[in-house]
């Protein structure tokens, strides 16, 4: 057995063992699929917080939490009867050798032979089948309008999206005098809507996008807390105007490159633009 092999049969018996109904321990024991979700929800994201602070000491503790999750999940399967985690690693191997037959056979790769095989496998179900529910909603956004657009439905460039995103906007607008709570949460939602499938006409993630925007204005506000307390005040008792003048010296420097990390690895300046492995 190799050493990969070999830890891994380790997890799996420490799983069992957490799950023992006599010995294990009280708190995995009353844990169900519903509980177990949020938290391996949870993992995925510190993963990827990892891989975009490119932490290398911190990414394999990451990664293993997220694989303790699908352990997890196989180990409640196999009591109940229902599946085990053999099936799950058996399911994902056939579903990549299916999808690569210039590598496991004598086929040769086109983008379009790519998109063949995953279309005929989603015949049955539907265009939009599979697209998690619990995606965040602006990737399951770039994502369900993905898969509209390979059978023809869609904007036919950006600056299409651009003319959508202003009629939404009018029709925000319009709905500010009423401020019907339930209407402008609905055209709020198309103005997201519309805004993610920009990203996605522009070949970015907007998921990675709103990180990278999150980061910026983080970034930039904890410097102007600085700033302000340089000044012996604090930030409660700093006026509008004084913190807007601080917000534009900052953002001043940074377009001068003087900001920390300024040429650091940029997420939006890696966004793989292909179709994802797993669609």
């Amino acid at each position: 057995m190799s050493q990969p092999e070999a830890e891994l049969r380790r997890l799996l018996d420490v799983m069992a063992a957490l799950r023992d109904p006599r010995t294990g321990c009280p708190w995995d024991r009353d844990q169900s699929f519903a509980t177990i979700a949020p938290y391996t929800i949870e993992e995925a994201y510190e993963v990827a917080d990892a891989i975009e602070r490119r932490d290398d000491a911190a990414l394999p503790g990451e990664l293993g939490d997220l694989l303790f999750q699908v352990v997890y999940h196989a180990r409640m399967a196999e009591e109940a009867g229902r599946f085990d985690f053999a099936d799950i690693a058996r399911a994902i191997t056939d579903k990549m050798i299916r999808r690569h037959p210039h590598v496991f056979g004598d086929a040769v790769h086109t983008p379009a032979a790519w998109e063949t095989q995953k279309a005929a496998e989603r015949a049955q179900a539907g265009t939009l089948a599979g697209v998690p529910i619990a995606l965040p909603a602006l990737a399951r956004a770039a994502k369900l309008t993905a898969r509209a657009a390979r059978v023809g439905f869609d904007w036919p460039d950006a600056a299409a999206v651009l003319d959508k995103l202003a009629e939404e906007e009018a029709e925000l607008r319009a709905e500010l005098t009423q401020a019907d709570p339930a209407r402008l949460a609905d055209e709020v939602g198309d103005m997201l809507f519309v805004l993610a499938n920009l990203a996605r006409k522009l070949s970015l993630d907007p998921e990675a996008c709103l990180r990278a925007a999150n980061a910026k204005f983080s970034r930039r506000f904890q410097a102007v807390e600085q700033a302000i307390a340089q000044q012996g005040l604090s930030i409660e008792h700093a006026g509008l105007a004084d913190m807007e003048a601080h917000w534009k010296e900052i953002k001043r420097r940074e377009g001068q490159g003087s900001a920390p990390n300024a040429q650091a690895w940029d997420p939006l300046g890696s966004v793989d633009p292909r179709p994802h492995l797993l669609e």
